[in-house]
């Protein structure tokens, strides 16, 4: 291995004690590749387990927390307990290979897809339909605002997920807060007008991201037997207006870093990119977050680190201590061990039709791969 890249190989201890074996993290991609009754398939065990040698972390792509949250076609669940078995399958596969394996939990609110879900109902904080084509699905339906009761009843069912998380053997649960999903629906000023303990002020629009996290807290101390990790994950800023700027994401930091978590996961598509608006300067949000959060809680940067130096330049120039690898792991499952091994030149960096089988990605995923164009580089002769 090159000197310059052994900073990519630091153990990292999280605050509850967990040890992370380097600063490599593969994050929650959606493979689309569940059974027809939302269990992991064993086409997507295999995907975890190609990747999961190198990597110190593997965060899952999102299960569902409640029937009414389901937000992609193939997607697994941790809505019931008849999910454990399946849950503890997706666990094991990445565990056996040496990775800590982390459960991202979601609801889909108001993005939820009308036809997978049982009555057709999309639901969220407020009855404020999505301006924006979302992800690989048009959800035109205004939401129904959930009462009371039902905020209670999703807080409580973020924390039953998070013990079928532990009883499956996972070393963690990621709450996804970004990407326009529900937890992120109740902190932004566009889809959250509610005027009860919920909504309105920026403080009763922190409520429930806070008391989502608290009830995963009281589940781990609760079930957990050993050191637990609890993540979340954060888009820093909205393209609606009204909705989230980096204004607000500095007031979610300050809440967010005396919540006692192991770690921050930034949901960009470029690590680099800089803010919108809410903050004048001409730094990249993860530089602003990184400053703001200071050593309180290890953040994770991800969007369009390809090659080894790259990934050691965002760790040196921000400060973040972690980096995560998505399409790069896709193309290339043994990008860490490449690296580590002195053979950074055999990376893949581009897919071909035939490599499917090599690469052990589900045919729903390659579809989407071959057919989405831009997405994926795509070598023209094998």
């Amino acid at each position: 291995m090159k000197e310059s890249y052994k900073p990519l190989f630091e153990p990292l201890t999280l605050r509850n004690g967990v040890e992370l074996k380097n600063r490599i993290v593969m994050p929650p991609m959606t493979t689309f590749s569940a059974n027809p009754d939302d269990t992991a398939s064993d086409a997507e065990l295999a995907y975890y387990a190609a990747r999961s040698n190198g990597p110190g972390m593997v965060i899952t792509a999102c299960a569902y927390i409640q029937e009414n949250g389901k937000g992609f076609e193939g997607q697994f669940s941790a809505h019931q307990d008849a999910m454990i078995p399946s849950l503890r399958s997706v666990a094991s596969s990445i565990k056996e290979q040496g990775a800590k394996a982390v459960l991202q939990l979601y609801h889909g609110g108001r993005l939820a897809v009308p036809h997978l879900i049982s009555n057709g109902e999309t639901v969220s904080a407020s009855s404020v339909a999505p301006l924006l084509d979302r992800g690989f699905y048009s959800i035109e339906q205004t939401p129904r605002s959930l009462t009371d009761t039902e905020v209670l009843e999703l807080i409580r069912d973020f924390g039953e997920a998070t013990r079928r998380a532990i009883e499956a053997g996972f070393d963690g649960v990621e709450l996804h807060g970004a990407s326009g999903y529900i937890i992120q629906q109740f902190f932004s000023p566009h889809s959250n007008i509610r005027n009860d303990r919920w909504g309105g002020s920026l403080e009763n629009r922190l409520a429930f991201p806070l008391a989502v996290i608290e009830e995963a807290k009281k589940i781990i101390a609760e079930h957990a037997k050993e050191p637990f990790i609890l993540g979340y994950r954060l888009s820093p800023e909205e393209p609606e207006t009204p909705g989230i700027t980096m204004t607000e994401t500095f007031a979610l930091l300050d809440a967010l870093k005396e919540a006692d978590l192991d770690y921050l996961h930034m949901a960009l598509n470029d690590f680099w990119s800089k803010p919108r608006r809410g903050v004048e300067s001409g730094r990249s949000r993860v530089e602003l977050i990184q400053e703001h959060i200071g050593d309180r809680v290890p953040i994770i940067g991800v969007g369009f680190i390809h090659t080894p130096d790259e990934a050691v330049e965002a760790l040196e120039h921000t400060g973040i201590p972690l980096i995560a690898l998505g399409r790069e792991l896709i193309m290339e499952p043994n990008w860490v061990e490449k690296v580590e091994q002195g053979q950074e030149t055999e990376i893949q960096t581009a897919i071909h039709s035939d490599d499917q089988d090599e690469l052990q990605v589900p045919d729903p995923l390659w579809e989407l791969m071959m057919s989405v164009p831009g997405w994926f580089p795509i070598k023209v002769t094998k």
